[in-house]
């Protein structure tokens, strides 16, 4: 039923139209917002230059971060970089990430192998979590091919050296 234009259309008319108008503008909003990335480093990344650069690269934690920027930026995302050696820290970080991050990118470091608190944090995470590691755990001592939290994440990354998390970020920005 129509109406003409010196006649006031039925006031349902316009809600109608009003609600699916507010339901696309929101499903492109939810399309055009950037997705928030928690990077999360653990133990001894701070001194990653220190470390031996045949499974880290010889960069700083500074040098890492400014490309995990950088290529946040390429991919239209938000991100947040923590790095600590404690390790009640990295579980508060973890709590905190599941109020704001649309994604998780975690690097425990050591933590990963043994870290049973850690699991129980990353357990919590409803959105995608992405494990990186540097060198090819796989391919190094025993005790550091396994991982506590590998079953717990939507994708591993290891031995990609710092373009791991390139690859990390670019997993979850496909996710939006």
């Amino acid at each position: 039923m129509g109406w003409s234009g010196r006649e006031a259309a039925p006031l349902g008319v316009f809600a109608r139209r009003a609600s699916a108008f507010a339901d696309a503008l929101l499903a492109l909003l939810a399309r055009v917002r950037r997705v928030r990335i928690a990077v999360l480093n653990g133990v001894n990344l701070d001194v990653l230059d220190r470390r031996d650069a045949t499974h880290y690269g010889g960069l700083t934690l500074s040098d890492l971060e400014s490309r995990i920027y950088a290529w946040s930026k390429e991919f239209e995302c938000t991100t947040r970089c923590r790095q600590t050696n404690h390790e009640g820290q990295f579980i508060d970080w973890c709590h905190d990430a599941l109020d704001w991050a649309d994604g998780v990118i975690l690097n425990p470091g050591a933590w990963s192998h043994y870290s049973y608190a850690i699991r129980d944090a990353v357990e919590l995470f409803k959105a995608p979590v992405v494990e990186v590691h540097l060198s090819k755990i796989e391919a190094r001592e025993e005790w550091r091919r396994v991982s506590v939290i590998g079953d717990l994440a939507t994708k591993r990354v290891s031995g990609e050296g710092p373009e791991g998390y390139r690859t990390a970020i670019e997993f979850l920005a496909s996710k939006r």
